[in-house]
């Protein structure tokens, strides 16, 4: 199935300059959604996966349908002030500007085979932070799934260590 046909690009959005791939046109296609979920599900069932982990908030719809159909939990990553229980942190770089990222301090338990997801890599700040949380709590980063990737803003060069999979690049 050809996926960016279900991607919409907005120009100019969130600010002048950017072409936002928009993936709610791919999420509100029944068929569409479920390919891609089950296209990640099977680039993560041989790594013998024991927990999804996603950066708010697109990474949450997409590793919660991927976790379900795993069989495993997910653990959310959020912004600096969004978790109700005690959380470690790590700050990251992204496209336009910085932010923090937190994870719950006992989300993950040591050795546990995580499979982190996003819907887009791009300069891969928000993943490197999400590796460091992983890292931090004694998970293995298994695999690291994404629907697109902009192969323009060479994020992947800073995940080199990692195992990625995208399903689309731009």
């Amino acid at each position: 199935m050809d996926l960016k046909q279900y991607i919409t690009i907005v120009p100019d959005w969130p600010q002048k300059g950017i072409l936002f791939k928009d993936i709610t046109t791919l999420m509100d296609n029944g068929e569409a959604f479920r390919y891609a979920t089950d296209q990640i599900v099977e680039y993560a069932k041989e790594k013998e996966i024991d927990l999804v982990v996603g950066p708010e908030a697109r990474g949450f719809i997409i590793g919660c349908p991927v976790a379900y159909a795993l069989g495993v939990g997910f653990a959310p990553v959020r912004k600096e002030g969004k978790l109700p229980r005690e959380t470690i942190k790590a700050s990251y770089g992204k496209e336009y500007g910085k932010d923090a990222l937190t994870i719950h301090k006992d989300a993950i338990k040591k050795g546990q085979r995580v499979l982190i997801t996003d819907d887009l890599l791009a300069t891969g700040g928000t993943i490197e932070a999400t590796i460091e949380l992983v890292e931090k709590l004694g998970g293995i980063v298994a695999g690291i799934a994404f629907l697109i990737e902009l192969s323009y803003l060479n994020g992947r060069k800073n995940l080199e260590d990692y195992d990625l999979y995208t399903l689309m690049k731009f």
